[in-house]
C-alpha cells in the first residue's frame, strides 16, 4: 500500500497591497504586507501512477498545458539534480477560487512542502521559496507564511511582527474580477491614495491591532469597475458589524474585515451571508 502525505494549504489575504508602477520585464514593481489566515485547501501526496497526476472535484486539467503543480514538481526535482518519480497529487479545495485569496498558490506552496518533507528535509527555506518563484509570484509567501512584507513582484520576503490576535471574516461576492484588467487600469490612472506600510509596519511592531486595521489598503479597489460595487457594499457591512477595519483582499474580490471579538465576527459573518461565500478564520504563522 502506497504511503500518502498530506499538508494543509492556508489561504492569505493583503492587510495593504500598493503598485509601484511596471517594470521593464512586464511585471508589477509591488510593495504588500501579506498574512496567511485559517482558511485551508488540503493537500496529499503519494508516490505511484504515470507520471504526474492531480486530482481535484470538478477540475479538468488543461490539455497540453502543464499545471502549476506539475511546473512547481518538476522544478523541485530539477533543483535536486534527480528525475521526477511517477507522482500523484489530491486536492481538497476549500478556499474559492478566483478570489484574491492566493487559494492555487497555496495549493503548489503545499504540494513544494510535501516534496521537501519527503525527499529532502535538509533543503532551506529561502531554496524551496526560490522554487516557488520560478512558477509564480506569490509562491515565495505562501510557502513561508506568517505576516511579511512582499516587494518586487512578490518574490522579495521581509517577515514582520505577527497579527495581533484576532478575528477575520472573509467574504467573497459571485463575480470574478480578472487581475490583468485591474492591472491596466492601474496603469491608466495616477492613484489618489496609497496604503501607510510604514505605518502598518510600525503597529505591528508594537502589537497594535487597531493601528494595523486602521491602514489597511488596496490601490485596485480604487479602479474597480462600477459592476463591483458589491464589494464596497460588503466592506461597509463589515464595518457597520464593528469590524475594525476593512478592504478587498488582493486583486478581488473577496472582501475581508478585522475583529476584536469572536462573538461579533460570526454575526458579521451571518450578515454577510446573503452577499457571498462567507467565512470566519484567524490568522496563522509561519508554515515553514
Amino acid at each position: 500500500m502506497k504511503r500518502t502525505f498530506r499538508r494543509e494549504a492556508p489561504a492569505k489575504i493583503n492587510l495593504a497591497l500598493d503598485i509601484l508602477g511596471k517594470r521593464p520585464d512586464g511585471y508589477h514593481e509591488l510593495r504588500s504586507v501579506m498574512q496567511t489566515v485559517s482558511l485551508c485547501d488540503s493537500v496529499e501526496l503519494a508516490e505511484g501512477g504515470e507520471g504526474f497526476t492531480l486530482s481535484m472535484a470538478g477540475f479538468t486539467p488543461p490539455e497540453g498545458r502543464k499545471t502549476l503543480e506539475q511546473r512547481a514538481a518538476e522544478a523541485f526535482f530539477a533543483r535536486l539534480g534527480r528525475e521526477m518519480p511517477p507522482l500523484t497529487v489530491a486536492i481538497t479545495k476549500r478556499t474559492p477560487a478566483y478570489a484574491g485569496l492566493g487559494g492555487g498558490s497555496a495549493d503548489v506552496a503545499a504540494l513544494l512542502r510535501l516534496l521537501r518533507d519527503r525527499y529532502a528535509p535538509e533543503m532551506e527555506d529561502t531554496t524551496l521559496e526560490s522554487i516557488g518563484a520560478e512558477v509564480g509570484s506569490d509562491m515565495p509567501f505562501c510557502v513561508r507564511g506568517g505576516t511579511a512584507l512582499a516587494e518586487g513582484r512578490g518574490e522579495i520576503l521581509t517577515d514582520l511582527p505577527p497579527l495581533p490576535d484576532c478575528w477575520i471574516v472573509l467574504c467573497k461576492p459571485p463575480f470574478p474580477i480578472p487581475t490583468p484588467m485591474l492591472f491596466a487600469r492601474a496603469d491608466s490612472v495616477a492613484i489618489r491614495h496609497r496604503p501607510d506600510i510604514p505605518g502598518m509596519r510600525k503597529a505591528l511592531e508594537n502589537g497594535d491591532l487597531e493601528g494595523v486595521a486602521g491602514r489597511l489598503g488596496n490601490v485596485f479597489e480604487e479602479v474597480l469597475p462600477p459592476e463591483c460595487g458589491a464589494v464596497f457594499t460588503i466592506r461597509d457591512a463589515l464595518l457597520a458589524a464593528g469590524a475594525l477595519g476593512a478592504g478587498m483582499s488582493g486583486s478581488g474580490p473577496t472582501v475581508f474585515g478585522i475583529f476584536r471579538e469572536e462573538g461579533l465576527a460570526r454575526a458579521a459573518q451571518e450578515i454577510t451571508l446573503p452577499l457571498g461565500e462567507s467565512y470566519t478564520v484567524g490568522p496563522l504563522g509561519k508554515l515553514t
